[in-house]
C-alpha cells in the first residue's frame, strides 16, 4: 500500500483535501456549524451541497497531506487521491468503503438519484442541488454491492467496495462522457498530485524555511481552495474558502493576488481582474461573485488602486500596455462610481450605504446610522486616485494624470478638513451632518495613507492602534469597549486584511517597530491556530470558517516580508 505523502499533515475538520481547479472537496464539514462523522464529497456548484458520503465499513480514521487522504484502522486502509480536477481515486486494503448518496429523500425536485449504467456498469448519482452527476467506476477487485438503484421517495442508496483489496473512480461530469479508463496506476496518480503542489509550494513560496512554519500549509490553502472557470466565474479562481464561504468577495481577491503574485503570476492577475470582468454600467463592483450567483446589494471598498500599485511592484514582469490599459479603464470606472454614484450633490467625500459596503460588516463605526461618510473611505479613495494618476502618467495621458492627481488631493484635503477633530477621525451621518467616534480599529484605518499624512496624525493613529494589539494582534474593537464580543464578528476578532492594511501603512508611515510586532503576532497566530475566517483576540482561538484563502494570503505576505534574508 501506498506510504504517507510528503507534506503538511492538516485537519480535515478544519481544512477540506481539494486540488487545484475543482469544484469538489472532501470534509466532514458540509455547511456552516454542521459537522458530519464521515467524511463527504462536497460540491461548490450551485452553492455548498455535500453529495455522497465515504463511510469505511469498519472504525478508521482520517488522515491527510496536500496530496493523499487516507483511512487507517486495526482491519486495513484505504487511500485518495485526485487524478484530475474532477476525479478522484480510491484504493482500498482491507477495508470497505460504503459510498452513499448524502441525502435519503428524493423528490422531484431535491435529492439524489441513482441508478447503474448499462453503458458501462457505472453507479451514477445524479444531483439536483449541483445539476451534475457523480460517476462511480469499480476498477478492480470489488464485488460493488448497491442498494437503492432507481428508488424514489426514501431510501438509502449507494454501493459498497468490499474485497481483500479494490480500486474505484469517482467523477464529477455534467451530461456523459465516455466510460472511464485508468491510465495510470494509483501510485502514479499519487506521485504526480504530490509533484503538483510541490511545484506550486516552490513557486509561491521558495523562501519558506523553518522560521516560516505555516507557509506550506498555507499555499495548500490558497491551491486546494482554486477553482477552474466555469458558471459565472470567468477565470480561474481562489475561493475565500472551500467551505461554506466558498464565494469571491470583491476586496478579498486581491489578498490572494498579492501573496501569488510573484510565483504564479497569471494566476495573481486572475485574481485581481475577476470581480472587474461583472463590473456594472455603473463602474461598481458586485458584492460578491460564486458559480451561479452574482451579488449586487452591497459592493467592497475601493482598496484596488492600493492593491494594484503592491501587485504591479510583485510581479515578476511588468504589465504590458494593453494590460495598462484595461486596468487603467477598469479602475477609472470603479472609481468614477464612488465619485458619481456616492457623493451628495456638493459633497467633498463618498459615502457607504450600509456596514456591509466597507467590508467591516457590523463595526461600531455604524452603530448610530449605516449611511455614513468615513475616513477608511475616503483614505482608500484617495490611494485609488493617486494609482490612477500613476498609471495615466505611464499611458501618456497628462491630463487624466492632473485630473486624478487633483482629485486625490482634494479628497484627502477633505478627509483632514472634515473629518479629523485634531486628536482623531469621526465619522458622519450623510444625511443629518452628525458626527461621532467609535472604539472600532475602522476609525483608524487611514494609517493606510502612509507616507501621505502629516507625521502628527500619523503618530497619534499608531498610538491608538497600539491600544488594539493583544498577544495575538490587532483587535477590531477595543477589549474594553462594552460592545466588544469575542466571535463579534468586526466588534472584536482579529482579522487578516486589517492586520495587512495597517502593517503595510505603519511601514510606510515610518513606525516600523510597531508594524514589525504586529505581523510578527499576526504570524504568530496563523502558526498556532491556523488559517480561520478571524480569531479570538483574547485566546487566539480560529473562528467560523477554518480554511480561509486571505487568511493564509496574509500570512505569506508578512512571512516573505519578514524573511531573514530580505533587506
Amino acid at each position: 500500500m501506498t506510504a504517507a505523502r510528503s507534506g503538511p499533515a492538516f485537519s480535515l475538520h478544519d481544512i477540506p483535501f481539494s486540488t487545484r481547479g475543482s469544484w469538489f472537496g472532501i470534509s466532514p464539514v458540509l455547511g456552516e456549524k454542521t459537522y458530519a462523522e464521515d467524511l463527504h464529497l462536497v460540491s461548490h456548484q450551485n452553492g455548498m451541497h455535500p453529495v455522497l458520503r465515504l463511510a469505511p465499513e469498519a472504525p478508521a480514521r482520517f488522515t491527510a497531506t496536500p496530496s493523499l487522504l487516507t483511512w487507517g484502522g486495526p482491519n486495513g486502509r484505504i487511500d485518495l487521491a485526485y487524478e484530475s480536477p474532477d476525479t478522484v481515486r480510491l484504493r482500498g486494503t482491507g477495508l470497505g468503503l460504503r459510498v452513499t448518496a448524502a441525502a435519503r429523500t428524493l423528490t422531484p425536485f431535491t435529492g439524489t438519484y441513482v441508478f447503474r449504467d448499462p453503458v458501462d456498469g457505472a453507479h451514477v448519482f445524479t444531483s439536483y442541488e449541483t445539476g451534475r452527476r457523480y460517476r462511480v467506476t469499480v476498477l478492480s477487485g470489488s464485488a460493488a454491492e448497491s442498494t437503492g438503484g432507481q428508488a424514489l421517495g426514501e431510501a438509502d442508496r449507494g454501493l459498497t467496495l468490499t474485497g481483500g483489496s479494490w480500486e474505484a473512480a469517482i467523477e464529477e461530469l455534467d451530461t456523459a462522457r465516455r466510460p472511464y479508463t485508468a491510465t495510470a496506476t494509483f501510485e502514479e496518480v499519487a506521485a504526480e498530485a504530490e509533484r503538483a503542489f510541490a511545484a506550486f509550494a516552490d513557486a509561491v513560496a521558495p523562501w519558506r524555511s523553518p522560521r516560516t512554519p505555516a507557509a506550506e500549509l498555507a499555499v495548500y490553502v490558497l491551491w486546494s481552495a482554486t477553482v477552474d472557470p466555469a458558471g459565472l466565474v470567468t477565470r480561474p479562481a481562489v475561493l475565500m474558502s472551500k467551505h461554506w464561504m466558498d464565494k469571491v468577495w470583491s476586496w478579498d481577491h486581491c489578498f490572494n493576488a498579492l501573496a501569488l503574485a510573484p510565483g504564479a503570476p497569471a494566476l495573481a492577475r486572475d485574481q485581481f481582474c475577476l470581480p472587474f470582468d461583472h463590473q456594472d454600467e455603473s463602474g461598481a463592483l458586485p458584492d460578491s461573485v460564486t458559480h451561479s450567483e452574482v451579488l449586487r446589494n452591497f459592493v467592497k471598498p475601493p482598496v484596488h488602486g492600493w492593491a494594484l500599485a503592491r501587485l504591479r511592484r510583485r510581479l515578476p514582469t511588468p504589465l504590458d500596455r494593453a494590460e495598462l490599459t484595461d486596468v487603467y479603464d477598469r479602475l477609472s470606472r470603479w472609481t468614477d462610481f464612488w465619485l458619481a454614484a456616492r457623493r451628495a450633490p456638493d459633497a467633498a467625500l463618498p459615502h457607504y450605504q450600509h456596514g456591509n459596503d466597507s467590508g467591516w460588516d457590523n463595526a461600531t463605526s455604524f452603530d448610530p446610522a449605516r449611511v455614513v461618510v468615513t475616513a477608511d473611505l475616503a483614505a482608500f479613495l484617495t490611494l485609488q486616485l493617486r494609482e490612477l494618476a500613476a498609471l495615466a502618467t505611464e499611458l501618456d495621458l497628462p491630463d487624466e494624470a492632473d485630473r486624478w492627481s487633483r482629485t486625490a488631493e482634494a479628497t484627502q484635503t477633505a478627509l483632514l478638513d472634515e473629518l479629523w477633530t485634531g486628536e482623531r477621525f469621526v465619522t458622519r451621518d450623510a444625511d443629518s451632518g452628525d458626527t461621532w467616534t467609535s472604539s472600532s480599529l475602522l476609525d483608524l484605518m487611514p494609517i493606510v495613507l502612509g507616507e501621505h499624512l502629516p507625521d502628527h496624525i500619523a503618530k497619534t493613529l499608531a498610538t491608538r492602534i497600539e491600544a488594539h494589539l493583544t498577544p495575538y494582534g490587532l483587535a477590531t474593537e477595543l477589549p474594553t469597549s462594552p460592545h466588544y464580543r469575542a466571535d463579534g464578528y468586526w466588534r472584536g476578532p482579529i482579522w487578516a486584511p486589517a492586520t495587512v492594511l495597517i502593517e503595510d501603512g505603519l511601514r510606510r508611515a515610518g513606525h516600523h517597530r510597531l508594524a514589525d510586532e504586529i505581523g510578527a503576532r499576526f504570524r504568530t497566530l496563523c502558526e498556532t491556530h491556523g488559517f480561520a475566517e478571524n480569531f479570538d483576540a483574547l485566546t487566539g482561538t480560529g473562528q467560523r470558517d477554518r480554511a480561509y484563502t486571505w487568511t493564509a494570503a496574509a500570512y505569506l505576505l508578512l512571512a516573505e516580508n519578514h524573511r531573514p534574508d530580505r533587506p
